[in-house]
């Protein structure tokens, strides 16, 4: 598995992938070597509806479980900046 890398961003979206594809149980055990799920539940499931839009508007590339790591779309960091701004209303 890659080291993780990129800061916020690639954390933020890490989490968006694992809270999409794993159940809840798994969410703060998984991979935890590579941006583990730190943040309190309901910011989870935050991070999981993010997901989900991610998953529709950007497709699914940019939250595929693993294979996801290191994505850096334009439209996917557009995506990104859009979530903060609507989030932080």
């Amino acid at each position: 598995s890659k080291v993780a890398y990129g800061g916020d961003f690639e954390a933020q979206r890490h989490w968006m992938e694992l809270t999409l594809h794993l159940p809840v149980g798994e969410w703060y055990w998984y991979d935890l070597e590579y941006w583990g799920l730190d943040y309190p539940p309901l910011t989870a499931y935050v991070s999981y509806i993010c997901g989900v839009f991610s998953h529709i508007l950007v497709g699914p590339e940019s939250v595929a479980l693993v294979a996801s790591r290191g994505y850096e779309d334009p439209t996917h960091k557009a995506f990104m900046r859009a979530t903060v701004l609507v989030l932080d209303l």
